[in-house]
């Protein structure tokens, strides 16, 4: 039924939303049906109080009879505990359901998250992440169920009621009925209104999340320098743009509701006047009017109030738009059709040609042209900014070249699967990432399935044996969140293990000893040489003096290759960048 009846809506986008969200509904469809299904009653049973109050009015206040009085009001009570009852039941399914099926989005979004190219992240902030992937989750699915299940109750409550006033008197329901069609007219331009706003608002929120994380992971630099009133500063900046974006709301549908309610009040005092007239002319009778106002009260009351319910499901439904917008987005860098598997590197890597720019028209690497030969250590010098660490993130396919080709065996790597590409490559960076959680764990996401074996000859090459030996529960100790409760060396040695584990033929070393102090470097060196052995390996460096014994060392300025050699090859001529370099750092 619901795909059915979004299949013959195929050109409303809430259509296409809805059954882009029926794959996630799907699998609990038996207990959304019922959950639906329980509405009907609910709803329904309001008429039943109304319709009641006829033979009640009629005969008890009418005609003084006594036979309505004690069935009536029982009655009334039973219906009303069951109406109760089968309430709670709907929340409790509309809950379940909804809470399994924010769960199925925000795994698959998160599935699509980890593929994201190094590009995505590059252009948001933390609390993007957290609104667009987890927060627009929440609001989608819990506002548009709990919301859902207010409608169609109040929709089949209000078929009930409506059949109650046509029961009790055709000439009054045609006016109640177009007085209801007036007073939710208003509710057809809300989309329209909010739309802008709820995007600002997004916008905003994740500001102030993204400053929430930047204040847990910078406490130390907002607590040196002194920044308590520059960063509440910009907080209360942020919570004031929200504060305006709220008011903004307001003035664009906070009259719908007042706007209801006077329509709503104008409705029931002309049923009132035009009742009266029927009365009197006894086109109707009293039990009539009085089930009719009472019916037409519960149609009424919730009516007044729906405004901001119906402003509540648009956000909802705004929401489950950014969802899929996220859903349907293509990762930028992804394996090809048909690549092959790398296996190994036979001969050599290739730089031919290679042109690349992350902001086009701003090209940081030039017409790079060179050549590795398997089992060799090539180190990348030069200013800051040149380009050093674009070269090797283009090596696993952070970012793809903009024009040229990077090739392993005479292959481009675009060409290769993506997975088996990066098996291949292992990396360490000046500042390794570290998850929450033990030793053990973060050494072990080089190969999960490691021996003990393994892993204690992990340990002994990145130099930490004697480390681990001095914590009392040694591989199994926390680390606290980033590593926080580790040095900068013993951090570097854990991701050097990683490594090790991994055993990858190409090893990249992205300044991995530049922010050490002298006697953590020496250490983290030794274990830096040990993971060089019998491996293809691409050290960036500014420290010089770590890269004496590398094979070939490429000079890289302003995105151009200038100087390449060994480093005895690059002394010989004292005008050389690398001489002046080198010069420079031993002065």
């Amino acid at each position: 039924m619901f795909k059915n009846l979004c299949q013959s809506f195929k050109k409303s986008d809430l259509c296409v939303n809805y059954s882009k969200m029926w794959k996630y509904v799907k699998p609990y469809w038996g207990r959304a049906l019922i959950a639906m299904t329980i509405t009907i009653p609910i709803g329904a049973m309001d008429a039943v109080i109304a319709w009641a109050l006829k033979p009640y009015m009629d005969v008890v206040m009418v005609e003084k009879g006594s036979s309505y009085t004690a069935y009536i009001p029982l009655l009334i009570i039973i219906f009303t505990l069951l109406q109760s009852a089968l309430n709670y039941i709907a929340t409790y399914l509309n809950t379940w359901v909804g809470q399994k099926v924010s769960n199925s989005l925000k795994l698959d979004l998160y599935k699509k998250l980890l593929h994201y190219s190094a590009s995505f992240f590059d252009n948001r902030h933390s609390g993007d992440i957290l609104m667009r992937f987890n927060n627009d989750v929440d609001a989608s699915c819990g506002g548009l169920l709990s919301n859902l299940k207010l409608f169609t109750t109040r929709l089949f409550s209000s078929i009930s009621l409506i059949g109650v006033l046509f029961y009790n008197s055709w000439q009054l329901a045609i006016v109640a009925v177009a007085v209801l069609g007036c007073a939710l007219y208003p509710l057809t331009t809300v989309k329209r209104k909010i739309k802008s706003i709820m995007d600002k608002t997004i916008f905003t929120g994740a500001a102030v999340t993204t400053q929430y994380n930047e204040t847990y992971q910078g406490n130390r630099i907002i607590t040196s320098y002194n920044l308590y009133d520059y960063q509440s500063k910009k907080f209360s900046d942020n919570l004031q743009q929200r504060f305006k974006l709220g008011i903004k709301m307001i003035q664009r549908t906070g009259l719908l509701s007042p706007m209801m309610h006077f329509i709503v009040s104008v409705g029931i005092a002309g049923v009132i006047w035009f009742g009266s007239h029927l009365i009197v002319t006894q086109a109707i009778t009293p039990g009539n009017f009085v089930s009719f106002i009472a019916a037409l009260i519960m149609l009424y009351t919730p009516i007044k109030a729906i405004g901001n319910n119906y402003n509540a499901v648009q956000m909802a439904l705004l929401a489950m738009e950014r969802v899929f917008e996220l859903m349907d987005a293509k990762p930028t860098i992804v394996s090809k059709k048909g690549a092959s598997k790398l296996e190994k590197i036979a001969k050599s890597i290739e730089y031919k040609d290679v042109c690349f720019e992350y902001v086009k028209g701003k090209p940081v690497l030039q017409n790079i042209n060179l050549k590795i030969k398997k089992g060799e250590t090539i180190a990348f010098v030069g200013n800051s900014g040149g380009g050093k660490t674009t070269m090797v993130n283009l090596l696993p396919r952070f970012y793809d070249v903009t024009s040229g080709s990077l090739m392993i065996d005479g292959i481009d790597i675009r060409d290769y699967e993506l997975n088996s590409l990066r098996d291949n490559i292992a990396v360490v960076f000046q500042d390794n990432f570290l998850f929450s959680g033990t030793i053990r764990e973060n050494i072990l996401l080089g190969k999960e399935n490691a021996t003990q074996e393994e892993i204690d000859a992990a340990v002994n090459n990145a130099c930490l044996s004697e480390f681990i030996a001095s914590l009392e529960k040694g591989l199994d100790t926390e680390i606290g969140e980033r590593g926080t409760l580790l040095s900068g060396g013993q951090k570097q040695r854990i991701a050097i293990a990683r490594a090790f584990l991994k055993n990858a033929p190409i090893v990249i070393l992205d300044e991995a000893t530049s922010a050490l102090d002298n006697k953590s470097e020496a250490v983290v060196q030794q274990a830096v040489d040990n993971l060089m052995k019998d491996r293809t390996v691409f050290i960036i460096a500014h420290r010089l003096s770590t890269v004496r014994n590398a094979d070939k060392i490429i000079v890289i300025n302003y995105g151009k290759i200038v100087e390449q050699g060994s480093h005895d090859e690059l002394l010989k001529n004292p005008d050389s960048v690398y001489a002046s370099l080198y010069k420079t750092q031993l002065k």
